[in-house]
């Protein structure tokens, strides 16, 4: 595969480390916490106020805004040839309850950065550049997670995103019409589209900080899916009620706990990467001297192939209900959120690989969390880069990117982004040179036969 390679007037272009991180802190402004980290959660008052700071931002380098009814806002830099849909780099703003200053945010500053690039250099792009800010990719007011490029990619209607609730009952719909964020625009990649998306993040995981890599190629996003577990037994009194005439509820879950860590671990898909997880416990009614009569947990799986995934759903409903016989137990398996595993455009990873290789980075690997690219490559050609955070922490006000990695992350971005832009200007001119030829050859027929 050949990619475009970048003229020596591209290749002399460079971000500004400075300039980047003191972005990444201006706009952490809005929904700061004590202890140096992020609490701005979807549709709230901060979220409004880093929004108009985002549209308010891309205006003084040349952007024109869209927002679509969910309120994704893409802000757009015009091309040379503005009958194609923007190369758009995109990611989130929202956070975490308790996150970090990187997570969703490094991807959008990144993107802005690329425009000031652009705008400083007087370059203006064969196509048009959009950066998109996403809606509530975390989920963690509103789930599910990626609800607003999922609206978009059309994996789910708007009316659904609207009328998703947080624990208040408010809906997502009410808050974006309460801060301004419901836009004209259909949230739909048929009517506002995109031609490309790149999308920098930072990796949430070790690799690249134990390899010493600043920046890394994406090949994809693991499978993954949720799974909503409800077992029923008998409330009794834990005092008169003898140990082995009991439905514990609660020791039937521990089980169930204990059973999936033992699937994952299993040596064949310990070996290709499978992950099980519960992490939430709710049981009732949560009375010391009560056996729980009711428990629900939450499951979590993730391979980087679907047929393991497949496989763990299989044993655990086969060894969950072994344990439900065991004790007396009822069980009720419901899937919640599918995402199947994704690999993305050969042309985009040869883009940010090459970008990418500029700067010594070689690592490729494979995401173990869902992001926004996973909605956009069902529809365009999509790539991620991942820059190094410490230890891998994420979620977490201790989440960390060293200034010159998050410089180098952009570095890679710019670079792909170039790139591709060059391979999108060779296409399309083939393409209309093609057309051009077909009609001459049609002419000239037509002249023969006359």
């Amino acid at each position: 595969m050949v990619v475009p390679s970048l003229s020596s007037e591209y290749l002399t272009l460079k971000i500004n480390e400075s300039r980047i991180n003191a972005t990444i802190h201006e706009s952490c402004e809005w929904g700061n916490t004590p202890d140096g980290g992020m609490n701005r959660l979807t549709a709230n008052d901060d979220d409004k106020r880093v929004r108009d700071w985002f549209i308010a931002k891309t205006k003084e380098y040349g952007c024109s805004h869209k927002i679509d009814a969910i309120g994704n806002i893409f802000a757009i830099r015009p091309g040379q040839n503005n009958s194609l849909p923007p190369i758009a780099i995109g990611s989130h703003l929202d956070t975490q309850p308790t996150g970090g200053r990187y997570d969703g945010i490094l991807g959008v500053v990144c993107g802005v950065e690329v425009l000031k690039v652009l705008h400083e250099n007087n370059i203006t792009s064969y196509a048009p550049v959009a950066v998109v800010n996403w809606t509530n990719e975390e989920g963690a007011r509103f789930p599910p997670c990626m609800l607003g490029s999922g609206v978009w990619a059309e994996q789910f209607t708007t009316e659904y995103g609207h009328t998703r609730v947080d624990l208040a009952g408010i809906s997502l719909g009410d808050e974006l019409k309460r801060i301004g964020y419901v836009g004209s625009e259909a949230a739909s990649f048929r009517t506002n589209p995109i031609l490309a998306h790149f999308e920098v993040h930072i990796e949430q995981g070790p690799i690249l900080d134990k390899e010493e890599k600043p920046a890394g190629v994406v090949r994809g996003v693991q499978s993954m899916k949720w799974y909503n577990l409800k077992i029923t037994g008998r409330e009794a009194h834990t005092g008169s009620t003898p140990m082995d005439r009991r439905s514990d509820a609660l020791l039937g879950a521990a089980k169930m706990i204990v059973e999936a860590n033992r699937i994952a671990t299993t040596r064949d898909l310990a070996d290709r990467g499978a992950r099980a997880t519960i992490a939430v416990i709710n049981s009732s009614p949560q009375s010391i001297n009560t056996i729980a009569g009711e428990v629900q947990i939450n499951l979590d799986m993730r391979s980087p192939f679907d047929e393991d995934v497949a496989e763990m759903e299989r044993q655990c409903r086969e060894n969950f209900e072994k344990v439900c016989e065991e004790h007396g137990l009822k069980l009720t398996f419901e899937t919640i959120w599918t995402s199947p595993a994704v690999n993305f455009n050969e042309v985009m990873k040869q883009c940010v690989r090459s970008s990418a290789l500029e700067l010594g980075c070689n690592m490729e690997l494979t995401s173990g969390a869902g992001h926004d690219s996973v909605y956009t490559s069902k529809h365009v050609p999509t790539a991620m880069i991942f820059v190094r955070c410490r230890d891998g922490v994420s979620h977490n006000p201790a989440e960390y990117t060293r200034p010159e990695d998050c410089a180098a992350g952009a570095q890679v971005l710019l670079g792909a982004y170039l790139r591709y832009d060059n391979y999108v200007r060779q296409e399309y001119t083939a393409k209309v040179a093609d057309v051009a030829a077909e009609k001459t050859a049609v002419v000239s027929q037509v002249e023969v036969q006359a």
